[in-house]
């Protein structure tokens, strides 16, 4: 019993250093004709002046704006769609770009092997088979999920951009 507790709180601690790692840092401080090469192609998030935010992928970036397909909107002014986002409005740039495919492969071993051992465990302490398997299943299902979103999570690098003149 007491292994099986020691083997639960070594998983428990193993995700929850690897979200522990993942932190802010400062905004990167670019000149506008910098930009192009780092956001044209990519997810962005713009973080308006006036207030509010439009988000989706930065297709090119111009001498006064950055042409955008608009998935999500907070800003009345811009619709979804193909729009121009004007230089002089845009406060901050989240931008969000993959890193490979390292994350996910180790989060899905580690919650497969998690997930077979957790949910063993629970279903060899049932008292029938009839609630052992769904147990088992639901167990090794969940976790294994887990593992495969927590990786691509740490796949995922955002960085903040802030325009200088």
């Amino acid at each position: 019993m007491i292994h099986t507790r020691r083997l639960a709180y070594s998983i428990v601690l193993l995700w929850a250093g690897q979200v522990a790692g993942l932190s802010q840092s400062k905004p990167l401080e670019l000149k506008w004709s910098e930009l192009a090469g780092m956001v044209a192609g990519h997810s962005v998030e713009l973080t308006l002046a006036g207030g509010g935010a439009v988000a989706g992928e930065a297709l090119a970036v111009r001498e006064d704006s950055i042409l955008m397909d608009v998935r999500k909107t907070s800003a009345g002014e811009f619709q979804k769609g193909s729009a121009a986002i004007p230089k002089g409005s845009i406060g901050l740039i989240k931008l969000e770009r993959g890193r490979g495919g390292w994350g996910r492969t180790l989060g899905t071993v580690l919650g497969v092997i998690s997930g077979l051992t957790l949910g063993g465990w629970a279903a060899a302490h049932t008292h029938s088979a009839a609630a052992g398997i769904p147990t088992f299943l639901g167990i090794a299902s969940g976790v294994s999920l887990t593992g495969y979103y927590a990786g691509r999570e740490l796949d995922r690098r955002t960085t903040l951009i802030r325009v200088v003149p």
